[in-house]
């Protein structure tokens, strides 16, 4: 059977990387420590860690644990605060770091959330390119981001959760000739428009999804604007590999866009939260973190 226990001790190896580290952080023997996580393994059925000379790296599977234990824990911690402590005790300043898309996606639900339950926190929002934000979060200059985290540049030195994950999908104009086909792959991409969005290193991750097909895309015109994207395709003047995310099926003209998933990929753009590893921290990141952890994959699952 699970504990609490185990789930804290799992995460705490996730977020320094070893053992030793971990046990001092959770104020417990090396040993003790390690028993618990192989009767956590042999319970799950699972390796939620691959162990190598330099430290503890956590497995797929581990990767997929740890966002069930962090909901777990903060299912836990929520209802223990709710019984325990009224929000109006909490008071402070959290300085938040986003980026753009996610800013345009997420942000606002996610504010609205946090600050209907803690109301006498003050928020500070800073939005900017991911490596500035990166910058700001390592320097302690900033205490969150929420942010994309697939092209993170000093992971070593940040505690990252993702969130939700977005597929790729074809945006199409309404009656376009591939909307016949059963399926669509790359291969079918190679003499059409495409429309780039080239905001928040969108161009590189796109780009990232051709590599290794063979097919060279011909990009026809590039965007830093989602909704001009969105008018664009509906206009017919190209098609669009945007994240799922970002999917609306009208324009703001009221024209219709579809979408379809492309066989050939299968990447995702990983939404979640950065916060600097080791050192003081801003106490009011654990409750921000909870609260981030409810609301954003609620979100993404009512976008379909």
């Amino acid at each position: 059977m699970l504990s609490l226990r185990q789930i804290r001790y799992f995460i705490a190896i996730a977020e320094t990387g070893s053992v030793s580290a971990a046990a001092q952080a959770v104020h417990i023997s090396q040993s003790t420590l390690t028993t618990a996580i192989k009767q956590l393994e042999d319970s799950l059925g699972a390796v939620l860690f691959s162990r190598h000379a330099k430290g503890m790296e956590l497995t797929h599977q581990g990767h997929q644990f740890l966002r069930q234990a962090h909901l777990i824990l903060a299912s836990v911690d929520n209802a223990r605060r709710s019984l325990q402590q009224s929000t109006d005790d909490v008071e402070g300043e959290l300085n938040i770091g986003v980026t753009s898309l996610v800013a345009g996606y997420y942000l606002a639900d996610l504010l609205a959330r946090f600050q209907k339950i803690y109301h006498k926190v003050k928020l500070r929002v800073i939005e900017d390119e991911r490596d500035y934000i990166e910058h700001l979060l390592v320097s302690g200059e900033i205490d969150v981001g929420v942010m994309i985290l697939s092209n993170l540049e000093y992971r070593s030195a940040l505690n990252t959760e993702v969130l939700t994950y977005s597929h790729y999908r074809l945006w199409l104009p309404p009656e376009h000739e591939l909307l016949e086909l059963d399926s669509i792959g790359l291969n079918e991409l190679s003499d059409q428009p495409l429309i780039m969005l080239n905001v928040d290193e969108m161009e590189e991750r796109i780009r990232h999804c051709w590599a290794g097909s063979g097919v060279r895309p011909q990009v026809s015109m590039r965007s830093a604007s989602v909704e001009a994207v969105r008018s664009l395709v509906s206009a017919g003047m190209g098609l669009a590999l945007m994240p799922d995310m970002t999917y609306r099926p009208w324009s703001v003209e009221g024209d219709r866009v579809e979408a379809r998933r492309i066989l050939d990929i299968s990447e995702t753009l990983d939404i979640g939260l950065a916060w600097r590893r080791g050192g003081a921290r801003n106490p009011l990141i654990d409750y921000f973190l909870p609260v981030a952890r409810e609301s954003l994959p609620a979100r993404q699952a009512a976008m379909g």
